[in-house]
């Protein structure tokens, strides 16, 4: 199979709302339990120590009707909010045993109480992250609510997970968050190589299956990359912001770089980049989870900084990627994201920097408009920068 082949197989995979790698890995593991975790990050090294299932739940990508969730939930939120709850009303989520939900805004707080009235035979949690980083507190807070976790997958699963077992977990998903890296390194530097939806569907299909399936995959697709022979053409180079949680549709990411934006960082599912190092494999592993949370984690607007300046995290991150503008693509009703939007807007025209802004929802399907606009800002960046 080539490349291009195990790239659609892959992207099939992630287009059906039935979770078929899900039942295919509880047929070979019939006490197996599966846990979904809701954006942005959840610590999957803990669901994989105690030799359960971590899962992403991003909704349902636009692949089902609203019929039942409307009902339960506010129809003027997120659609992943939404249309993760359709998913569950239509048993599509059955196989779930656990459900963990993150403190990245109200709506997931109030998702993680709905979802635990209508679905009472499966064990749901709200994460609390710490918010105050600057508080010394705030590493023995995250690692008590790890220790929580851990003891909620124990009553889950029924067996003791021990430290070894998380330090092992910790260094595959080292290894996962190398390869993840790399490929977007490639990304970064040889768009024409590798484009942002490739690089996608790649890191996407990994949150569906265990980790030691992906790292082949991984492994396997950068050498593979290494074998293409595409010209070089000319981009307008760019980052892609506001897409944190509810992830665009693939099509709206394919748009983008047919009107000559090569996306060199962007904030698409940050699960697999949220540490800017590696997760210590010695001592305390929920110590070294906590510690890498306060101290190494990337940018993101749902991540609080203490004393250290939104703006000026957001500007550093332009002037690291050496981008000729900023493309706000931003979920409908998604608050943060929308809030950081006008916040980040004003500080980019005071620095001369081009920028373009948009609303997205899981279910489009017309992308005109869009492109339209994407074609204009490419334009106006080569021709009247």
């Amino acid at each position: 199979m080539t490349f291009e082949e195990q790239l659609e197989e892959y992207q099939r995979i992630i287009g059906d709302v039935s979770f078929p790698t899900v039942k295919k890995w509880k047929e070979a593991h019939p006490a197996g339990k599966v846990v979904g975790m809701f954006p942005v990050y959840t610590p999957y090294e803990l669901a994989h120590a105690a030799g359960m299932l971590p899962v992403g739940l991003y909704g349902a990508g636009g692949m089902v009707e609203i019929d039942h969730a409307d009902s339960r939930i506010q129809s003027f939120v997120c659609s992943i909010a939404r249309s993760t709850l359709e998913l569950g009303l239509r048993e599509l989520t059955k196989d779930f045993d656990v459900l963990w939900f993150t403190s990245i805004c109200d709506v997931a707080r109030n998702l993680s109480g709905v979802w635990e009235t209508n679905f009472p035979k499966q064990a749901v949690r709200y994460i609390h992250y710490p918010q105050n980083m600057g508080s010394p507190a705030a590493r023995t807070h995250y690692r008590a609510e790890l220790r929580e976790l851990v003891t909620m997958l124990e009553d889950a699963g029924g067996r003791k997970i021990t430290d070894d077992a998380i330090r092992k977990s910790i260094a595959l998903y080292n290894e996962q968050r190398r390869l993840c890296a790399e490929v977007y390194e490639i990304k970064r530097n040889a768009p024409w190589i590798l484009s942002t939806y490739e690089a996608y569907v790649l890191i996407r299909v990994g949150t569906l299956m265990p980790v030691e399936d992906h790292i082949p995959i991984l492994r396997s697709a950068i050498a593979s990359i290494g074998e293409r022979k595409r010209p070089p053409r000319d981009f307008v180079r760019v980052i892609l912001e506001g897409s944190f949680c509810e992830q665009p549709p693939l099509e709206l990411l394919k748009v983008l770089e047919e009107s000559g934006c090569a996306i060199a960082d962007d904030d698409l599912l940050l699960h697999t980049r949220w540490f800017t190092g590696e997760v210590p494999e010695d001592g305390d592993p929920l110590g070294a989870l906590a510690s890498a949370y306060i101290d190494t984690t990337r940018y993101s607007s749902v991540r609080h900084y203490g004393p250290r300046s939104r703006k000026a995290e957001f500007l550093k991150k332009i002037r690291e990627q050496n981008v000729d503008g900023v493309i706000f693509a931003a979920p409908k009703f998604c608050e943060p994201a929308l809030l950081d939007y006008v916040l980040f807007k004003d500080e980019l025209e005071k620095a001369g920097i081009a920028y373009l802004g948009f609303e997205y929802e899981e279910k489009m399907g017309v992308f005109e408009s869009i492109r339209t606009q994407a074609e204009t800002f490419v334009e106006s960046v080569m021709f009247f920068s």
